[in-house]
């Protein structure tokens, strides 16, 4: 979920819904260009995702959902300016600036995170870069980029750095964390401040220096440096990140939360198909070194696309673990549906939110038409101290992703919910422990 694509292919689909639900970041997945003369370039862009939701059951989140359903909508628009200018054989500028309106409308969402009356508008993006050229030829074309401001980041598939995308709204939890509704679409994602350093190419060894400051209440206004190492061939990338948390505003961090000052989180990923046609395969260990001990998360993931049948289905599997008090900080919806927001009731309303859990998954998904991917997404959740929260269950998501054409995506969901526990002995699903349906329908355009 980082770079721009064009055209409506398959690639497209879920890449434009990451656009919405994750983000990209650097680059808007599509533009209308204003201007581009020589070495300077001027982009119009625009974003707008609207969706409507459905969940027959509450979750006991905040206290203030009944036992019943839900009916509530949520939509943003993002607009703004982008471009670039070439300085000669001095590399390039580059920038964008963008406001964004959101808000969600009905009962708000089922876990109680928006009430249904927040409306924002906002700055979202505001950052000034400079990338290389052909300055550093050891180092790739463009192998040294600077860039430094109000913008979303990234880090591997997002398992722990997916944007700053938690957002909250008038839940009442004693200080205003609204940060404009549009909790399950995430509207706002970028980081309030950052300063990234990337050198190196597309391929071989690259690296990562970043500053990123939160301005979201909800995650206590985090401050973080991170390093990244990473080397990209046509086998696979592997990469090593360490984040070191620099500060937190103890007025709002809840315990968990405080300990990140000081905090040291070391991860270190692969992905890719070792030169195997049709095969895909990742991975990602994390360990975190708090005040409190040391915790960790980790997923092992393959899957393999049967190239030949109809519709070219491809098949995944994979599992993950988080340990009893892994902090997930910043992760986010990245390659689509099921990461890492693992099943859209748990992984949104009913918890658990990647910490005390193993999870068993299993993903299926075809392409009938270029324009059209369907899938099916189950999950098998499994508390691994059950005296902190028994948040157990059973998910299974049906899906549809269909690109109507270059600038529309239109995607209905199907989640079918079963805890092990109600809020009555243990968990958070009010009304019993019975199956919940949930459905939804998002409705992406972008420019």
């Amino acid at each position: 979920m980082k770079h721009t694509t064009h055209g409506s292919s398959r690639a497209p689909l879920a890449l434009a819904l990451a656009v919405a639900l994750g983000g990209l970041s650097l680059a808007p997945a599509h533009a209308y260009e204003l201007y581009n003369q020589g070495d300077t370039q001027l982009n119009a862009d625009l974003e707008a995702v609207f969706g409507l939701m459905h969940s027959r059951k509450n979750y006991a989140l905040f206290g203030n959902r009944d036992s019943g359903g839900s009916s509530w909508r949520e939509g943003y628009i993002k607009y703004g300016l982008s471009g670039s200018q070439g300085l000669g054989g001095a590399g390039s500028l580059y920038g964008a600036v963008s406001l964004i309106s959101s808000g969600t409308w009905g009962d708000g969402d089922a876990a109680g995170f928006t009430e249904g009356s927040e409306r924002r508008t906002d700055v979202e993006d505001a950052y000034l870069g400079w990338r290389s050229g052909n300055l550093f030829p050891a180092l790739g074309e463009n192998g040294v980029d600077l860039s430094a401001g109000r913008q979303k980041v990234v880090i591997g598939d997002g398992f722990l750095i997916n944007g700053d995308s938690l957002n909250f709204g008038d839940v009442d939890l004693g200080d205003d964390y609204d940060r404009g509704g549009a909790y399950y679409i995430a509207a706002r994602k970028a980081f309030d401040q950052t300063a990234v350093l990337r050198l190196g190419g597309e391929q071989g060894l690259r690296g990562d220096l970043m500053w990123l400051k939160s301005d979201s209440r909800a995650q206590a206004e985090t401050e973080l440096a991170i390093a990244t190492l990473e080397h990209v061939a046509e086998p696979g990338t592997l990469g090593l990140t360490w984040i070191r948390g620099l500060d937190v505003n103890e007025r709002f961090a809840s315990p968990a939360q405080a300990e990140r000052d000081g905090m040291d989180t070391v991860s270190l990923r692969g992905a890719g198909g070792l030169g195997v046609e049709n095969l895909n395969l990742a991975f990602e260990y994390a360990t975190q070194d708090r005040s409190s001990g040391r915790e960790n998360a980790w997923y092992l993931e393959g899957s393999w696309t049967f190239a030949e049948l109809p519709w070219a289905p491809t098949a995944t599997y994979r599992y993950s673990r988080f340990s009893e008090a892994f902090d997930p900080l910043f992760y986010g919806f990245n390659r689509g549906y099921g990461t890492w927001f693992q099943g859209e009731v748990a992984a949104n309303y009913a918890g658990p939110f990647n910490s005390n859990t193993r999870v068993h998954h299993v993903g299926l998904k075809a392409t009938p038409l270029d324009s059209v991917t369907v899938g099916a997404l189950y999950f098998d959740f499994d508390s691994i101290d059950k005296n902190l929260g028994d948040l157990g269950g059973r998910e299974l998501d049906l899906y549809a992703e269909w690109m109507v054409n270059d600038h529309l995506l239109i995607s209905p969901l199907l989640g079918l919910y079963q805890p092990e526990r109600s809020a009555d002995n243990g968990g958070v699903q009010l009304g019993g422990s019975g199956t919940n349906l949930y459905s939804q329908l998002m409705f992406v355009t972008f420019f």
